[in-house]
């Protein structure tokens, strides 16, 4: 794939406004799919959660999930939006190995919710109301796996594997409007908007909401449109793309920077925009064609025969409004009050889009202090060494496993350091992992005494020294002794019993 020609960011935003448009896609953990029984499980064995309707079979008919629906209208009440009073399905036509029935069940013109608003914070404390224009229900592919070839995609594999689990699980796509005006901040933004809707999806428990999973995925549209002077007419929005399923926070900030960069180059030298999908490339930080863009009319919407309209009631609005959990910025405020975090201290969480890692660590045991510290510490790290994502590393109840070995002394830091990278290679959880390499501190008085006695003997004059008030010089010993423990020795308790060698 030839490298595409870049403008330099700054200089495309002297040049052009970008306007962005999100289309989020998140998959419902009900317990069965959307439109028929078949268990609803991540990671099962290919094509063994399936009905006949998943299938495509003839003979099948539909039958709406209540769960999906409940949940769908949550989140539409999350959101700002406005539930309506009557929503219809529609068969969405396209012929893909992934789409058995050749169509997907969606909504086109009666979506389940509409004009909502979310409420977005930026590094900086800069707050952002991003306009939502819908939000509808419908069923997911399959999912195709292209066997052979250099780069996972259609284009020279040898042949392609589809697995009908996912055909089917219940969908809610969140459709922004066109969001002006980010300017230089518009990746930013993008990641912003992302991050906000997940922790809006996680704190109503209706998805599992793991990106590097494809539970939560985002398509990021970028036009452009010249500047113009003061006074002239704006001009029409450009040409969009739209850089499908992208699947990770710091994902979609580069895809969004790197289309404005690319479109721009184009345009500057007087080319046109192809309105098409677009492929992002985790490894190279690119996007490449995928297909030419279809509007609505090339998708032959017709409603759905076999499926009667949604109708919630009055009553049942009330009762999930009313069931609604705190606003994430309002769950902010409390958690940095519970946590006792200083403005800067959150603002690190927040900045590196942790703070769902960092609460659950937190629910699952650790101090606040130290989940922190490890998310925003070694393993961001690990993770910008490694070129991904911090949550696709680790579990949080295995951050908060190894939290609680350091606190509890089995462990140093240095020692729960070589703990996380074990784990992260997954050779089990943080307690397999001290187990097996042998890794917990040694507590065993006798053999530290042993050592420092070994250690004292070699340097005979310390303990004169120390005798003397030049306590420092335990330091020499207590280096001594680590070394001879192989690092899995408590350097406090270690000085503590120098020093009680030198009172003696």
């Amino acid at each position: 794939m030839a490298r595409a020609e870049l403008m330099d960011f700054d200089k495309a935003l002297e040049l052009f406004e970008p306007v962005m448009g999100f289309e989020v896609h998140v998959e419902l953990n009900t317990k069965t799919k959307m439109f028929s029984e078949a268990p609803n499980v991540f990671g099962a064995e290919p094509n063994t959660g399936l009905t006949p309707l998943c299938l495509g079979l003839p003979g099948t008919l539909p039958v709406v999930n209540e769960q999906a629906v409940r949940y769908s209208i949550s989140l539409g009440l999350a959101l700002g939006c406005s539930i309506a009073e009557s929503s219809s399905f529609a068969r969405k036509n396209y012929f893909y190995p992934d789409t058995p029935k050749n169509y997907q069940i969606s909504q086109f013109d009666e979506p389940i919710a509409f004009e909502g608003s979310v409420q977005i914070e930026l590094a900086d404390g800069t707050l952002i109301d991003i306009p939502v224009e819908r939000a509808h229900m419908e069923e997911d592919a399959g999912k195709l796996t292209h066997v052979g070839g250099s780069s996972g995609r259609i284009q020279g594999a040898d042949y392609s594997l589809v697995d009908y689990n996912r055909a089917g699980v219940p969908l809610v796509e969140i459709v922004t409007k066109p969001i002006y005006g980010g300017e230089h901040r518009s990746p930013e933004i993008a990641k912003a908007y992302v991050s906000a809707i997940r922790d809006i999806v996680v704190s109503l428990g209706i998805s599992d909401a793991k990106m590097e999973r494809g539970n939560l995925r985002c398509d990021a549209n970028v036009s452009l449109r010249p500047r113009v002077a003061e006074g002239v007419e704006t001009p029409p929005l450009g040409t969009r793309t739209e850089t499908k399923n992208v699947n990770s926070l710091r994902s979609v900030e580069r895809a969004v920077r790197y289309e404005i960069q690319r479109q721009a180059a184009i345009l500057a030298k007087g080319g046109s925009i192809t309105q098409e999908t677009r492929h992002w490339h985790e490894d190279t930080g690119e996007t490449s064609a995928g297909r030419p863009k279809s509007d609505a009319d090339d998708y032959r919407y017709f409603p759905e025969p076999d499926l009667l309209p949604v109708v919630p009631s009055a009553e049942l609005i009330a009762e999930l409004r009313a069931a609604l959990p705190e606003q994430p910025a309002v769950r902010r405020r409390r958690l940095k009050a519970e946590w006792g975090f200083t403005d800067l201290e959150f603002q690190d969480i927040q900045n590196s889009g942790l703070l769902t890692e960092v609460s659950e660590t937190v629910a699952a045991g650790a101090t606040p202090a130290a989940a922190r510290k490890w998310w925003t510490g070694e393993i961001a790290r690990l993770a910008n060494a490694a070129d991904a994502d911090a949550a696709s590393l680790i579990s949080a109840a295995d951050v908060a496993a190894l939290a609680v070995l350091v606190e509890a002394g089995t462990l140093t830091d240095r020692l729960a350091r070589q703990v996380l990278e074990g784990v992260i290679a997954g050779e089990g959880t943080p307690q397999q992992v001290v187990d097996a390499r042998g890794l917990a501190v040694v507590s065993d008085d006798g053999a530290l005494i042993a050592a420092i006695d070994e250690a004292l003997a070699a340097q005979p004059d310390v303990l004169e020294k120390i005798r003397d008030g030049k306590v420092q010089a335990a330091g020499a010993v207590i280096g001594a002794v680590m070394k001879a423990m192989k690092g899995q020795a408590d350097a406090a308790r270690v000085r503590e019993l120098v020093l009680e060698r030198a009172s003696a």
